[in-house]
């Protein structure tokens, strides 16, 4: 049985293949979706009382007090000092970077005069207060950290709440170094749906927030669905996603271990290849047969590339660009020769990485771009978070009175034709000659 299976685009059954191959069904389960709703509704309705019997419940985590959750700056700047040379460093290398290039995405605000004095234009303003949720315990997710906050502040958010989970009292240092490092405000040992709830919407002693970012797992997706409208989210992620485009001038070892960086995430990540060149395709699948027993997750490798995974043979480059819009990628990788040539025809991907240097792992660390992207084909009309997520816009209207007398008549036409006569009024009062 292959490792992984072959598809080609000349093929009568390629476009239905392809679906097919694509295909991800979120549907919920019932137990998911109902804990999830009891969960809110006991939070909404108990709040502190509520979020420290699940915080027992499901983290093993006993206090008296809500207050008692929270992990004080102290503690988060000791874990930022004890660190290992290394780590500290890598750290700050990181966050210098990816501040750095979410500056350059600050919004602002603008104006115009037109002739009869009227000013419009656009105010942008940051969120008053955000939650950042980030996966706590065993799991090390500090890159999360930096990914969500450091847009969040470069933005202007006044106040960064974080919530992290800590089953059994266990504090992920790394974890809590990044928000000492990302000017987190305020930090709670919660998790789960009950740390959602209570960002949403708010408890004795958990302020509510304006919108609610950062990963989790099925119980904070569904959780963060069902409070959006409260507040805002910045997305319901599905599994990981690689798409790599290849003439052959990649050694076959580093585009196989590009696939694996997607695969190992879980099994349902998705890790394609599409090449004009069969013999090289050839050499990546082999290359994957070498390599993956080397992998330490090599079982999650190992059925992620079964199931979801494809090398895929095409006519040419252009067509693999075609291919690739179709799919919209949460990551996409062209490792050919001269790479910015074919830039100009892709049109949905959540990040574009050019050439052999550009491993798609770089992006996700320390390159600077957000590793937080749209998946399962939303890269048709989302785009990755930044600090557009933390700001919104209002508009500027100041009708000058010359203005009020080109503006009014119009207006009033309008709205007496959509019957709305009190509008048509509010214009024609300011009209000098009514």
């Amino acid at each position: 049985m292959s490792v992984i299976r072959r598809l080609q685009s000349d093929t009568a059954s390629f476009s239905t293949d392809l679906r097919q191959l694509l295909a991800f069904e979120a549907t919920q389960d019932a137990s998911i979706e109902n804990a999830c709703r009891d969960i809110l509704h006991q939070i909404r309705q108990r709040g502190d009382a509520a979020l420290i019997e699940y915080t027992h419940r499901f983290d093993g985590v006993q206090v008296q007090h809500a207050a008692d959750l929270e992990i004080g700056h102290d503690e988060l700047q000791h874990a930022l000092d004890t660190l290992p040379a290394d780590q500290r460093a890598a750290l700050e290398a990181a966050a210098q970077r990816i501040r750095q290039y979410h500056e350059h995405q600050r919004g602002k605000s603008w104006t115009y005069t037109e002739d009869d004095g009227t000013t419009l234009g656009q105010q942008v303003t940051p969120l008053d207060r955000v939650g950042l949720y980030v996966p706590g315990g065993k799991a090390a997710y500090p890159s999360s950290v930096l990914m969500n906050a450091l847009p969040a502040k470069v933005a202007g958010v006044r106040e960064l709440i974080m919530v992290t989970p800590t089953p059994k009292g266990e504090r992920n240092q790394l974890v809590l170094a990044a928000a000492a490092l990302s000017g987190v405000d305020k930090v709670y040992s919660i998790g789960g749906a009950q740390a959602v709830g209570a960002l949403a919407y708010g408890t004795e002693t958990i302020q509510p927030v304006d919108k609610i970012v950062g990963p989790g797992n099925a119980y904070v997706a569904e959780a963060k669905r069902r409070v959006f409208g409260t507040v805002g989210i910045d997305m319901i992620a599905g599994p990981s996603e690689i798409l790599i485009i290849a003439d052959g001038s990649a050694p076959a070892e580093w585009v196989a271990m590009d696939l694996f960086s997607q695969a190992e995430h879980d099994e349902l990540a998705q890790s394609i290849l599409l090449s004009p060149n069969a013999d090289y395709l050839d050499a990546v699948e082999n290359a994957i047969v070498e390599l993956l027993p080397t992998m330490p997750r090599a079982d999650i490798i190992r059925k992620s590339l079964a199931d979801r995974g494809a090398l895929i043979l095409v006519k040419d480059l252009p067509e693999a660009c075609e291919v690739a819009n179709f799919i919209a990628p949460e990551h996409l990788e062209i490792s050919t020769v001269n790479p910015e040539t074919w830039l100009e025809h892709i049109r949905h991907a959540g990040a574009i990485f050019l050439g052999h240097y550009s491993s798609e792992s770089l992006g996700d660390y320390c390159a600077g771009p957000n590793h937080v992207l749209p998946t399962s084909r939303t890269a048709r009309f989302s785009s990755p978070l930044g600090v557009y997520d933390f700001q919104k816009r209002s508009s500027i209207i100041q009708v000058s009175q010359s203005g009020a007398q080109t503006l009014g008549p119009i207006a009033a036409t309008l709205a007496k034709g959509e019957g709305l006569y009190a509008h048509a009024a509010s214009a024609e009062y300011r009209l000098q000659n009514s």
